[in-house]
């Protein structure tokens, strides 16, 4: 829903937009104020001064071995959500009066902590009677990643547990040039992590990260890419069975190394391809698995190669944040958009593509 913002549009404006995010076991509540000194632009993109107020985050973490089940993470969402909202308030120094919407993640994720987290934010809304904005959460990273690194108009890599995506921006719209057919690369590193039993604190595919570090000898495992998309599923199944049945003679630490080394070379592949073609220098890394510090390496050794340059964020923003669906609900309510209640409703599969990105040109 759009509403009228002409009389706006000439004068100064501030917009303070809380965020709420809980599409998988992080839970995030961010306070983000957007500064226009001279009003909304009717016709530019919108490049307002940022100003991050407030981004906490609370992890649901199960035992080492097993994974996470939504309605878990639903109830561990729903036993903190006010505290971190409190929290939030605290330390950006305001009261529910100082706020001008409320943001939250209408999608992609797991269904029921989402809609722990849209109840939340329903009831936020007609409490505090202020305006709901549902975000993209894919979106919500790139916009993110976009304010903090300053990246102009890149191909963006989109790498966390629920996604894999190469994305380009045209016309208002984040286009996929590439995808997973699968599953996703932090879904990959994940469900390994559990086959070695590794931590789950502060996240498995960290502790990966860590093991591949030690790891010197290379294993050959299946390279799936097909076209501009990329394939996990087999390269999961045959690191498993390695696991399991030949671990005498290949160590963890050498088979996270491997699983790393060839599943990032798949992504970097992809994504210079999108480059190629759009004839553009800059990458941005968005998502948790883009923290890793080995993925960024060789991501940005191909950009070298290309003149280009490689933009990524730290563990603040990668991982899943309340700040990043702030940032975007803001931009898009500058522009009038806003979620009437019944329609506030969640959904599991929300592409990229289908956001009209009206805050761009």
């Amino acid at each position: 829903m759009r509403m009228s913002t002409t009389e706006a549009d000439s004068k100064a404006r501030t917009i303070v937009a809380l965020g709420l995010e809980g599409s998988a076991n992080k839970l995030g509540v961010g306070i983000v104020k957007h500064v226009y000194p001279t009003g909304v632009p009717a016709d530019t993109e919108l490049q307002p001064e940022m100003i991050e107020l407030a981004n906490v985050r609370d992890t649901y973490n199960p035992p080492p071995g097993e994974g996470f089940l939504p309605r878990d993470v639903a109830a561990h969402h729903r036993a903190t959500i006010i505290t971190l909202l409190n929290q939030a308030l605290e330390d950006a120094k305001l009261t529910p009066k100082d706020l001008h919407c409320i943001c939250y993640t209408k999608g992609p994720g797991m269904g029921a902590p989402l809609q722990s987290v849209a109840l939340v934010a329903r009831t936020l809304s007609q409490i505090w009677m202020l305006p709901l904005v549902g975000v993209n959460h894919c979106v919500g990273h790139i916009e993110m990643g976009r304010a903090i690194t300053g990246a102009e108009n890149p191909i963006v890599l989109y790498v966390s547990g629920g996604n894999t995506q190469v994305i380009a921006y045209s016309q208002q719209t984040y286009r996929i040039f590439g995808e997973t057919l699968d599953i996703a690369i932090g879904n990959c590193l994940d469900r390994f992590a559990r086959v070695l039993k590794l931590p789950n604190d502060p996240s498995p595919g960290y502790n990966i990260e860590q093991y591949a570090k030690r790891g010197s000898k290379y294993i050959e495992l299946p390279y799936t890419v097909k076209g501009m998309d990329v394939s996990f599923s087999g390269i999961l199944s045959f690191i498993e069975k390695l696991a399991k049945t030949e671990a005498d003679k290949y160590t963890p630490e050498d088979l996270c190394y491997s699983l790393q080394e060839t599943m990032f070379a798949m992504l970097v592949e992809i994504t210079e391809r999108a480059m190629a073609h759009i004839g553009s220098k800059e990458v941005l890394v968005v998502g948790g698995v883009g923290c890793n510090v080995r993925l960024q390496e060789m991501m940005g050794q191909m950009a070298k190669e290309r003149e280009g340059k490689v933009f990524a964020t730290d563990m603040r923003y990668c991982i899943d944040n309340g700040i990043m669906i702030a940032q975007a609900g803001a931009l898009a309510f500058a522009r009038g958009f806003t979620t009437p209640i019944k329609d506030s409703w969640i959904t599991q599969r929300f592409r990229t593509d289908q956001v009209h990105v009206e805050w761009r040109t």
